[in-house]
């Protein structure tokens, strides 16, 4: 275990991939998430829980693909408190560098009565049984007690000392509900690492969610209370209200030194690009008001704060954009820029393409040139996000409509499926209306449209548009972006990426294995 009780240093656990990906509307495919690992690799998160192995074979494909290429970093993976999951997480960690198996069950007494019905025994047993099963095959495994914040305290201690008996190298308490409150987790906390024997050879760590808007304040008593390591997603995403952010957990350890005394091995300056790429994914935009990475977060409107921070930045400022990777964007490429100099920008910017890719992505840079006078770097990542490794099924090869305040929206679209060109009209109450009504009915998948949202990259006339279209299909959201200088043909390229995500989703659906792994025992 390469852990250092001695040194000052947070760990941060990133879930993003797995808690993060559970938000409405946030599922990744394969390469999404791939791409997400490597920026995540690059910011210098400790740990990157890359999935739910058991959940499909999407999400083992997802771990696996993970684990085989993101380098020194530790690999996680998700199970439940049993043998399929274990042996499911461990099949798909064990490519990795640095494999982690994260075993969870409930421990409350809500949960053991009305989910688990398990007595106390019968809980202390199995968590100790598939502990050791866990073991078995790697020797880093975390083990969480699922609503341990509305757990009794003295069968937590209990739970948990078993556990590290068992061979626990990492104890997780996470607050799943979102129910605790600053002081009262500080103390809880506390409490168990005053009271646990055994607790000073592990990790200890929490996973605070947001329910009460508490997840980072949470986090950071619990740091103040002794905890090691911090569970946290980029932008503060994930189920319900989300989980503690984990840019402002670093950020607050980074600005106030002066009480909490941590460092982590974050690179602040990847944070802002890292929220951009995980809002360009999945469509989930922050609001501009957030911490850190907001829109508004280093703007000063106010007349007396603009004063200060011409006089004297500290005034109102205490962090600098560029601490954070929010440093002014300058112009670097243009119409007359060459490849190599697109080459050298993208891996600047963190992206680790092969030629082919490379080729591809110029190409419609040269085009994006040709439309608009200024390339910034939103542009290239709208470009890049683009290049798709996987064959997708549906294809728009051509979109024209015809609208105005005399005439009603009507739309000609052409979209290729399987090699096969299909082409519709139809009319509609706008012009994006009228598109998305041509395409569902070339396509036949009659989606409901439950989110669609439009914003300027670089807010100018020139800039492209980029859109997030979100819908819904039998209880499933899929959410689609594309960027245009066109807001209409990015928003029919957005409602096809959400089919091509809907089309993966339900192969990937129709391949999950009825069949258990055959349980391996180790005596």
């Amino acid at each position: 275990m390469n852990f250092d009780k001695n040194k000052k240093i947070i760990r941060i656990f990133d879930t993003t991939l797995r808690d993060g990906e559970q938000s409405p509307g946030a599922s990744m495919n394969i390469e999404e998430k791939l791409n997400l690992a490597r920026q995540l690799a690059r910011l210098g998160v400790d740990t990157i829980e890359a999935g739910f192995p058991v959940a499909s074979d999407g999400d083992f494909e997802a771990v696996k693909t993970i684990a085989q290429e993101i380098k020194n970093v530790e690999i996680a993976g998700l199970a439940r408190a049993n043998e399929k999951d274990i042996y499911r997480a461990y099949s798909a960690v064990k490519f990795a560098e640095k494999p982690v198996i994260h075993t969870f069950i409930a421990t409350s007494d809500v949960h053991l009565k009305y989910k688990l019905k398990m007595t106390r025994e019968e809980l202390i047993e199995k968590a100790v049984n598939m502990l050791k099963y866990a073991k078995s095959f790697i020797d880093e495994v975390e083990f969480s007690a699922e609503d341990a914040s509305r757990t009794d305290i003295d069968f937590l201690q209990l739970v948990f000392e078993e556990v590290i008996k068992a061979g626990a190298t990492r104890l997780n308490i996470p607050d799943t509900v979102g129910y605790a409150t600053p002081f009262e987790f500080y103390n809880f906390i506390k409490n168990i690492k005053a009271n646990v024997k055994g607790i000073e050879n592990v990790i200890l760590s929490v996973h605070c969610h947001n329910d009460l808007g508490l997840g980072t304040a949470n986090s950071l008593a619990a740091i103040l209370a002794g905890a090691n390591q911090i569970e946290c997603t980029i932008n503060g995403i994930g189920e319900r209200a989300g989980n503690a952010a984990l840019e402002e957990i670093v950020m607050a350890l980074n600005v106030r030194k002066d009480i909490y005394n941590m460092e982590t091995n974050i690179k602040t300056a990847e944070l802002y690009r890292t929220s951009q790429l995980l809002t360009y994914i999945t469509g989930i935009s922050v609001q501009p008001n957030k911490a850190i990475v907001g829109k508004n977060a280093f703007a000063h409107e106010a007349g007396i704060h603009q004063d200060g921070i011409l006089k004297e930045k500290t005034t109102y400022e205490i962090m600098t954009p560029e601490l954070v990777g929010r440093q002014p964007n300058e112009l670097v490429l243009g119409k007359h820029s060459g490849k190599h100099a697109f080459k050298e920008r993208l891996k600047s910017l963190g992206y680790l393409l092969n030629e082919e890719e490379i080729d591809k992505a110029f190409i419609k840079f040269k085009s994006l040139a040709d439309k608009k006078k200024d390339i910034y770097d939103e542009d290239i990542d709208s470009l890049v996000a683009k290049n798709s490794k996987h064959s997708e099924k549906y294809e728009l090869k051509y979109v024209n409509v015809v609208c105005g305040d005399t005439v009603t929206p009507f739309a000609m679209v052409k979209i290729m499926i399987d090699g096969e060109l299909k082409t519709s009209s139809e009319w509609g109450n706008g012009p994006v209306d009228a598109v998305y009504n041509s395409i569902i009915k070339i396509t036949g998948a009659n989606c409901t449209v439950v989110g669609y949202e439009v914003k300027s990259i670089r807010g100018t006339t020139q800039a492209q548009g980029d859109v997030s279209v979100t819908i819904e299909d039998n209880g499933i959201n899929f959410t689609g972006r594309s960027a245009h200088t066109d807001i209409v043909v990015a928003s029919a390229k957005a409602y096809i990426n959400c089919l091509n995500k809907r089309y993966i989703y339900n192969k990937n659906l129709e391949n999950i294995s009825e069949k258990e792994p055959d349980p391996i025992y180790h005596t």
